[in-house]
Formats: structure tokens, sequence, C-alpha cells
């Protein structure tokens, strides 16, 4: 999938150690019985970071969230390294919370900081029995294995169902100093529009405040995780977490000036496409929906429209089996929680293959089923929507509904 250029801003490769001071590892613990998949990962910064982060809105949440919550409410917003594990949620568990505090015990130890410096996070299996041998024995080796080299050993333990590693870095200036902001995530299922959606762990040299971070995170995750769907399911372990550790130099951004501005945009750009990127890695997904609603009076309409569009699985089937049937888009406009009037309504369905128009005011037109199916024959679909009652807009992002998901979910756990 192409990344979208930003003037201003380069990519560049590192992930999540792409910026200064930033090292990590990952490797298998023996929680993935599977020894040739990594299973447990970490992020250590050589300074203390100001970090912020935001959590899944389920009701039940797993273990690791709550320690992390309190780590950070407990620091006021400083933490020096992540340890994450995948297979195993850490969720419904009698002795979760035990758990997850010894890790991060268990972690402090080993590097020489403090338990509540530590962000510590899960995904797998919920209520899967977890026990902390694994990590007593993984730590000491992981650790001892940290380097700026080891994002892609990190990357990989955070995957479950992915088939692919999700990294995005770019490079950018503020008061002349050359910052550099980086993220690894990891998705494929339960992901719904309910923030948070994954995992998703953002480092930068950057030095910005934590209410500056909190304030750029929950904003933009707004706009991005937020509009990503792939399944309607909201997990229990959802997290994202930003850590900024002050190495490029800058003066501490403290308030809403043009370097919070360029600050925000990298973080902007990093989250975007790592929403795309887990867009285009939906469990048993083969193509990469992207819908964008323009002419609503606000935006908040806009994304009502997009996320509705995103979220139907009618829709997703149709991607899927290149049918441009697209009254089913209407319809999902249709029950959209905003109010604007259906008969204005604008649709086309585009690709790399080209665009066609299917319905104009709400009503449908003419057009060739034949070249239809060459737009959606393609592996990036774009469904655009224009309301024409406004100048505002928003996009919203998933995939397509498979065989292969329901083959992915129905023996998840073997």
């Amino acid at each position: 999938m192409t990344m979208e250029k930003f003037e201003g801003y380069s990519y560049l490769e590192g992930g999540i150690c792409a910026a200064e001071g930033f090292v990590a590892n990952g490797l298998n613990c023996g929680i993935n019985p599977d020894r040739e998949k990594n299973d447990l990962g970490m992020v250590y910064s050589e300074a203390s970071c100001n970090a912020a982060a935001v959590y899944t809105q389920n009701k039940v949440k797993g273990a690791p969230i709550l320690v992390t919550q309190k780590h950070l409410e407990k620091t006021n917003g400083k933490a020096k390294a992540v340890i994450v594990n995948s297979k195993n949620a850490n969720t419904c568990n009698a002795n979760g919370i035990e758990v997850a505090e010894a890790t991060c015990e268990l972690l402090a130890k080993e590097i020489g900081i403090t338990a509540d410096e530590v962000i510590v996070a899960s995904t797998g299996v919920i209520g899967m029995p977890m026990e902390i041998g694994p990590f007593a024995s993984g730590i000491p080796k992981l650790v001892k294995g940290l380097s700026r080299e080891g994002h892609e050993e990190a990357a990989k333990a955070i995957m479950t169902t992915d088939t692919v590693k999700k990294e995005v870095a770019v490079e950018f200036i503020i008061q002349g100093k050359k910052c550099r902001l980086g993220g690894m995530a990891k998705g494929s299922g339960m992901i719904h529009p309910n923030m948070a959606t994954t995992l998703n762990f953002i480092t930068t040299d950057a030095a910005v405040s934590t209410e500056m971070l909190k304030k750029a995170l929950g904003e933009i995750v707004q706009v991005t995780y937020n509009c990503l769907s792939v399944d309607g399911d909201t997990s229990t372990n959802d997290m994202v977490s930003v850590m900024a550790n002050g190495l490029a130099g800058n003066n501490e951004i403290c308030e809403e000036n043009e370097d919070y501005r360029i600050f925000k945009q990298a973080l902007y750009i990093v989250m975007l496409n790592m929403t795309k990127m887990l867009a285009a890695d939906g469990e048993g997904a083969s193509k990469f929906l992207e819908c964008t609603c323009s002419g609503a009076k606000d935006r908040e309409t806009a994304a009502a429209v997009a996320k509705s569009v995103v979220r139907s699985n009618l829709i997703k089937c149709m991607v899927f089996g290149e049918d441009a049937n697209c009254g089913r888009v209407l319809c999902a406009i249709g029950y959209a929680d905003a109010e604007f009037d259906v008969e204005k309504v604008n649709v086309e369905l585009a690709s790399p293959a080209g665009a066609v128009a299917t319905y104009r005011g709400g009503v449908a037109i003419e057009y060739s089923e034949e070249f239809a199916a060459k737009v959606l024959a393609e592996d990036e679909i774009y469904i655009n929507i224009d309301l024409q009652q406004g100048d505002a807009s928003a996009k919203a992002w998933g995939c397509d509904l498979t065989y292969d998901y329901v083959k992915i979910n129905g023996d998840y756990r073997s």
C-alpha cells in the first residue's frame, strides 16, 4: 500500500526505534508453543519519557490496561519502557493484575527502573490462564538483546492473526532540530471504531509535554483508529500509547503553537498509515476499503456516514464478491446516526481501475456492470459519497469480509 506524501515530512526506516534513544527487542518466551514465533516484546528509552495513552471502551478490560492506567496516573505521565506479549490477553483471569504487575517488576529490576515506569500490554485469547514463568525466563534474554535494530523483532512479537508486521516512521524539523516519530501496530480482528482498536505503540525524540501528548493523541485517534472497522468487535485489550523522550533537543512543546502543529501532523501521519495497514490486513481480507464522505454540514456527520459504510457486512461482502450491488451503500448511509437529506446524496465506486457513479441525488443511475466489476476487481476499493450539504468531510477504513474470516475465527485457539 502506497503511503501518502506530506510536505515537510519524510518517511524512514526504524519503526519504534527510529527516534533517538529508543531500543527494542522481541523473542519467544514460551507463551506461544510455536517457538518460531515471537510472543514477547519490549521498547526502552534511555531517557525518561512524557507519556500518554488511550484505551478500549469495552467495559471488560484486560489486566494490563488497568495496570498501565494506574502506572501513568501514579507517575503523572512518565514512562521509560513498554513490555508486551501476544497469544494470551491476560483478561478475565483471577490473577491477571498480579501477573501484569509482576511482569513490570521483573522488567524494572532487570533494567534498573521502577515498575511504575513500565507500560504493560497483552493480546491474544481472552480467559486463558496466565502464569509469570514465561516472563521470568524471557525478560533477561529480552533485555540483553535490546538494540536499535530490534524494532522488527518487537513488531513481530505483537502479531496474532496479523500476516505482516506494521511499522511507520517519519522525520521532521522543529525549532531547527531534526525530530523523528515512529510506531508499530498490531491488529487483524476484533477491530471496531470504538477506541482504542488494537495495540499501537508510538515513540518520538521530540520534547512534548504530557498535556500536549494527551491532547494530540486524543484528537488524532478520533480521525484515524476510531474510523477503522474490520468486524464490528471492540477488543478488551486495545491501547495506543505514545512516549516522548526529548532527545531531539527542541524546547519542550507546552502549548498549541506552530511547533505543536508540526508535531501533531507527524503523529497524524504515523497513526493514519498504521490505521490503513490495519485495515488492509483484516482477518481473511483480500481487499482494502476506504470510504470518503464529503459535502457534510460538519465532520461528525461525515464521520458517522463513512463509518456506517465500512462497518456494513453487506458492503464488505459486496466488495469481496466484486458485485456492484450499490443499494447496500445507500442503505448503510441511511442508517448512519446523523441528520442529512438523503435525496441529495451522490455515490461513486473507485479503484486504480477507474471510477463509476452509481447514485445521483439519492437515485440510482445507469452504469456499466462490466466496468463496475473491473473497478471492484482491484485490491484497493474506494467508496466516495457526496452529501452535497456542506463543506466538511471524513474518511473511514475497513476491508472485505471473506470465507477466510470464518475459518480463522472458527478455530482461533488452535
